[in-house]
């Protein structure tokens, strides 16, 4: 184990100084959980030193999806970054890309590797990835997240290594890197239970192609999540009961399914009310992020297994996990996203899939990435992925935000990231709508009466009676006068609808 002299160590400012105004860059991270932060940072110090001599230096990134203040947040307030893909939720560069300053390419996860090897992102000169260990021979051991690092290694030019002391070598075996050949010749993905290995624990590189290995002792920078509030424990209860429901009926088997749960508060909040309902049995997880809840369902052996792209906790649950790391390495694998996400594996393996939106209009449709239309807010992410092939795909937000200004069930999303047809199920404070089944006018109904705040239900009926006639329900002509009068008053309450 660990690096010998022909891998050279070098400095963060020494990697920095080999890279160049517009070279493309894919770093490591998904989510803040093992994400570059050295390198980064002494880029985003280059940038600043080069703006102010009056030289450009700008840089393309791209990654397995968000990152930490120290890679979007640094390279976003240097100004030093062109081009941004797949996902980011870092405000610095969620403010660059909305005011114009970088371009944002949002892509489906599961995309992201192959597109890559495909040459449909261009030309990679550099892989920045973070590693728990690195050999003599090229073997890479990752630190806490997977992400798309397997296939930035294998397409870029040259690769950095961060090796981060702060994550334990002993982390090799959580790992199973596996890359599908590329069409014409790939076959089947040969996962048939969460559980299941199929590839290497390193990335496996060609020695030559390490640049340098710049030593560090850095903490992920993940932060707590929230305790459940009335809100999001209510939504949790409701997916929860919901789940149940559906087991007692015969809809979903008596040994439940593998789960899927999307990344933040309102994620954890349903799977700790899952963890309470005694008629869900045990389960197991095959999802992107494995967070706070599902560490502590693995301890009370509530989930019995985990498969993650990323294991992103805490700082006094990864300790805890550390600590324990001959427990939870029977428990865990950590994944590329291109197999966590793979249509294949989801639609294979029955996946329930359970993840947020910013609003839901009265067909069903959803919206998850922009702010009345038009302001990113992250990206599409996973959602996307596990949406269109579960077994079961459930969409949960509060019904209304800003104090109740802005309903999230709208007449008509302002931005449409999945449609009526890949979404099944609509849970809010208030309640489900179990769209199965179910024609457009129902859809309405459904949502109106159970998943709507009760101020905006009149409103919402209101608009509905206007487009009886039709088979989809709405009016193009007043589709969207609850944004529009949100834009002039700062409320979308109290809306004036007319038969225009």
């Amino acid at each position: 184990m660990g690096i010998v002299s022909r891998i050279p160590k070098i400095t963060a400012e020494e990697a920095a100084g080999m890279i160049s105004h517009q070279d493309q860059i894919g770093f490591s991270g998904f989510t803040p959980a093992g994400a570059a932060k050295a390198i980064p940072l002494a880029i985003a110090a280059k940038a600043v030193r080069e703006h102010k001599e009056g030289r450009e230096f700008r840089i393309r990134v791209l990654t397995g999806a968000s990152t930490g203040p120290s890679l979007d947040g640094a390279l976003a307030k240097a100004e030093a970054v062109s081009f941004r893909a797949p996902y980011q939720s870092d405000p610095h560069m969620r403010k660059s890309i909305n005011e114009g300053k970088t371009e944002f390419f949002d892509m489906h996860l599961s995309l992201v590797p192959q597109n890559a090897r495909y040459g449909f992102l261009g030309k990679f000169n550099w892989a920045i990835v973070e590693a728990s260990d690195v050999t003599e021979d090229g073997e890479i051991v990752l630190s806490s997240s997977v992400g798309a690092s397997p296939s930035y290694c294998r397409m870029a030019d040259k690769i950095l290594v961060e090796l981060n002391r702060f994550h334990p070598p002993q982390l090799r075996g959580f790992h199973d890197i596996y890359e599908p050949l590329d069409p014409p010749h790939r076959r089947e993905i040969p996962i048939y239970a969460p559980s299941d290995r199929i590839g290497s624990h390193v990335i496996k590189v060609d020695p030559r192609k390490i640049a340098g290995v710049v030593e560090t002792h850095l903490p992920d920078e993940t932060s707590s999540f929230d305790e459940p509030n009335a809100i999001t424990a209510k939504i949790g209860e409701h997916v929860a009961n919901f789940l149940a429901a559906e087991i007692k009926s015969g809809r979903i088997p008596s040994g439940f399914l593998p789960v899927q749960s999307g990344v933040g508060n309102i994620a954890n909040a349903v799977m700790g009310a899952m963890a309470e309902i005694p008629d869900i049995p045990a389960f197991q997880m095959y999802s992107e992020v494995i967070q706070d809840s599902a560490v502590a369902l693995l301890q009370s052996g509530k989930i019995s297994f985990a498969s993650g792209c990323s294991l992103t906790v805490a700082p006094s649950v990864l300790k805890q996990v550390y600590e324990n790391l001959e427990f939870y390495r029977t428990r865990i694998v950590l994944r590329p996203q291109e197999i966590t996400n793979n249509p294949e594996v989801i639609r294979r393996l029955g996946i329930i899939s359970v993840n947020t939106a910013i609003e839901v209009d009265i067909a069903g449709n959803v919206n998850s990435t922009h702010i009345l239309g038009k302001s990113m807010m992250n990206g599409i992410g996973g959602s996307g992925d596990f949406a269109r092939n579960s077994f079961l795909s459930i969409f949960t937000c509060p019904s209304t935000a800003k104090d109740n200004k802005i309903s999230a069930i709208v007449p008509m999303v302002s931005h449409l990231d999945h449609s009526e047809h890949s979404v099944q199920v609509i849970v809010t404070e208030n309640g489900v709508a179990d769209l199965r089944g179910k024609s457009p006018k129902e859809h309405a109904r459904l949502i109106i009466n159970n998943c709507a705040h009760p101020d905006y239900r009149e409103a919402l009926h209101h608009y509905l009676e206007m487009s009886l006639k039709s088979h989809q329900p709405q009016v193009l002509s007043a589709a969207f006068l609850m944004h529009e009068q949100f834009a002039k008053t700062g409320s979308m309450q109290y809306v004036r609808w007319s038969n225009g």
